[in-house]
């Protein structure tokens, strides 16, 4: 069952600051800036989730982040260096991992030929192997599969390959678009479960954007709500799902 925000673990922020800090930012597409100086802090070992309307520009910060649309002003920093505007396979190098909204797999291809094209700029044959080796350990479901096409796994199953990629890199921070698009209700619960046991037992960062808000904050520490390009509340999870103003607006309730 998943865990209620309460039950989350609490994170302490360390002396040292945020792993992730992004600060001011202002971004978009083309002359209009959909972010308008957005700033957030995430502290290592916390899951963090960003919830919002649609239009809000809550994927735009993912892509700021990532270098998919260019920073105008302010400033994004990761894990004491800046990354402002860098490109996307420099933020890899950094440590900083994406699991998109959309699927990404390759439906042709078998498991373990997914979880190889994760590594392909990497050359060293015993390095792929032992990641590989990482990923499957971390899911054994995936080992269980690893000669069966893609195609032919389940949503739950598919979503758990794309993590497993993103893991491939053994990430200092892991930014997860929507991770609960287009599941059931059981397969999201799951995938909530997952993403909570990873951060336990890893101590993985975890930045998630997610529509379904009461999910994402019940598995989350910490809460950020987006709107119009701006940060509108701010706090603790469980703090989030009980402001009266929140709960009228994105979680259903009174």
């Amino acid at each position: 069952m998943t865990q209620s925000a309460t039950d989350v673990a609490p994170v302490q922020a360390p002396d040292a600051g945020p792993l992730l800090h992004i600060e001011d930012v202002y971004a978009g597409y083309g002359a209009e800036d959909i972010l308008k100086g957005v700033s957030m802090e995430i502290y290592p070992g916390e899951i963090v989730c960003v919830i919002g309307p649609n239009g809000a520009g809550k994927s735009t910060v993912f892509k700021a982040v990532y270098g998919f649309v260019k920073v105008r002003k302010g400033r994004i920093i990761f894990d004491g260096q800046e990354i402002t505007n860098w490109k996307p396979q420099d933020v890899i190098q950094a440590g900083l991992a994406m699991v998109p909204q959309l699927p990404s797999i390759f439906p042709q291809m078998t498991v373990y030929e997914n979880l190889e094209m994760g590594l392909f700029l990497e050359r060293n044959k015993h390095v792929i192997q032992e990641r590989i080796e990482y990923v499957f350990d971390l899911f054994p479901r995936l080992r269980e599969r690893a000669g069966i096409m893609a195609e032919a796994l389940s949503g739950g199953e598919r979503r758990m390959l794309e993590i497993g990629r993103a893991l491939l890199i053994q990430p200092k921070m892991l930014l997860m678009d929507e991770p609960s698009a287009g599941l059931a209700p059981l397969i999201v619960r799951t995938i909530f479960e997952l993403v909570q046991e990873l951060n336990a037992k890893l101590g993985l960062t975890v930045l998630m954007i997610e529509q379904n808000a009461r999910r994402g904050l019940e598995a989350s520490h910490r809460g950020y709500v987006l709107e119009l390009g701006r940060v509108t509340y701010r706090g603790q999870a469980q703090e989030l799902l009980d402001n009266p103003q929140v709960r009228r607006a994105f979680l259903g309730g009174r």
